[in-house]
């Protein structure tokens, strides 16, 4: 039986919490872009510092725990991701990462070779394939997003993925305006025509359970900063599909997996956090192995955020003047509000939520294909409110008091 999800036990192990602006208790409704940090992850950090850090192969104690760190958390993250130890590699960021891979499996692409990206996606999980792409002289298809539904277009879907298709790229989740894609269906019509698929699980990491192999991809990229750890990217690439993945790396690097993805000396105090992070997580869940803990508290999570979630927005259609972009109910969401305020900037309401204690963000978020196709792009794109295991109804409940209040007072 799931235990109650305690959201002031959650609340009580991120100490940013406590900060203040103009006198106000700070809400934090800017996770999209990146969560606030576990205390665990902290610990993790500053602990590894404080003992001393090393780089690896020496024969002295601190190297020899930095590698057993190394290895603890690609433990952690394989059980986070469902794949296997060692098919998971760190680097810089998501899009750092990306590049790298594109650019390595672009080797094999042609004049006759074709790739698809969506007009759904972060341009992290689109630029770096189109770019490769050129590269190589592919051609790019697009599967289009309605801009009605803000779900993808199934009929693109199946005219887009042809027998000449190398490569699919696909989010799992919209981090702009939350809509989580089938992404086992794309992948199980992309490997029928022989192609590939690499999903961007960055949004979806901190609010859905994961398992790469269910959903049957390839390569699934996330970054920790946004699941309450620091800056590090991590992805999970299919063993058979690693091995032969021809990197770009220096000469006297490894050249076996997961080491030759991992240019130059990592993160070691970031990817220390990262286990922190991945433990926090775990405290939630139930379970007799770190992968049924992660997996039931990542349940836990989504649940407990989608109940917040629709009541927030179900709030927000009753404000006069606010346009909510949402998929319709029965299709899977992230707990990620994105609206606009008539006759209002976006940036404008930022700044005057900010003034009742409320962190949020206005702009496109490198969803800029969606934003132009909903006619937004140019006039400062959407607002977001996301929110975290940390929030509360009371502070959605503030939210929306406070934004009615200064529709209605400007």
């Amino acid at each position: 039986m799931q235990r109650t999800f305690d959201v002031q036990a959650v609340r009580d192990q991120f100490p940013a919490l406590g900060r203040t602006h103009n006198g106000r208790g700070v809400v934090y409704f800017d996770g999209p872009g990146g969560s606030q940090v576990a205390r665990q992850a902290i610990e993790a950090i500053t602990g590894y510092m404080e003992r001393g850090g090393a780089n690896l192969h020496g024969v002295f104690p601190t190297s020899t725990e930095t590698e057993e760190i190394l290895a603890d958390t690609r433990m952690a993250a394989a059980d986070f991701l469902g794949a296997a130890p060692d098919e998971v590699a760190f680097g810089a960021n998501m899009t750092t990462l990306t590049f790298a891979v594109s650019r390595a499996l672009a080797s094999g692409w042609d004049r006759d070779s074709e790739i698809v990206v969506t007009e759904l996606d972060h341009r992290a999980n689109v630029d770096p394939w189109i770019i490769a792409a050129a590269e190589r002289g592919a051609r790019v298809r697009w599967i289009r997003v309605d801009p009605e539904t803000l779900t993808l277009d199934e009929n693109d879907l199946e005219q887009s993925i042809t027998r000449r298709t190398k490569l699919v790229a696909i989010g799992l989740a919209s981090n702009a305006v939350g809509t989580v894609n089938d992404v086992a269906a794309v992948a199980d019509r992309a490997h029928s025509a022989g192609a590939l698929v690499a999903v961007d699980a960055v949004h979806a990491a901190p609010h859905l359970p994961l398992n790469r192999d269910a959903i049957a991809a390839d390569v699934i990229t996330c970054s920790a900063y946004k699941f309450f750890g620091p800056h590090v990217g991590v992805t999970a690439i299919r063993r058979d599909l690693f091995e032969k993945l021809g990197v770009y790396r220096l000469d006297p690097a490894p050249d076996y997996i997961p080491d030759k993805l991992e240019t130059g000396t990592q993160n070691h105090e970031g990817i220390a956090g990262v286990k922190g992070a991945l433990d926090f997580i775990s405290s939630l869940g139930e379970g007799t192995s770190q992968r049924e803990k992660l997996t039931s508290a990542m349940k836990a999570v989504e649940e407990q955020e989608a109940a917040l979630a629709e009541n927030f927005r179900t709030a927000l259609k009753d404000v006069p003047g606010v346009m909510l972009y949402a998929a319709p109910d029965g299709v899977r969401k992230t707990p990620t509000i994105a609206f606009t305020v008539q006759g209002k900037a976006p940036e404008e309401v930022c700044l005057q939520m900010l003034e009742h204690g409320f962190f949020i963000a206005a702009g496109d978020f490198y969803a800029s294909t969606l934003a132009e196709k909903l006619g937004i792009g140019d006039s400062g794109g959407f607002i977001r409110a996301g929110l975290a295991p940390y929030n509360t109804e009371e502070e959605v409940k503030w939210f929306v008091e406070a934004l009615e209040r200064t529709i209605r007072e400007t």
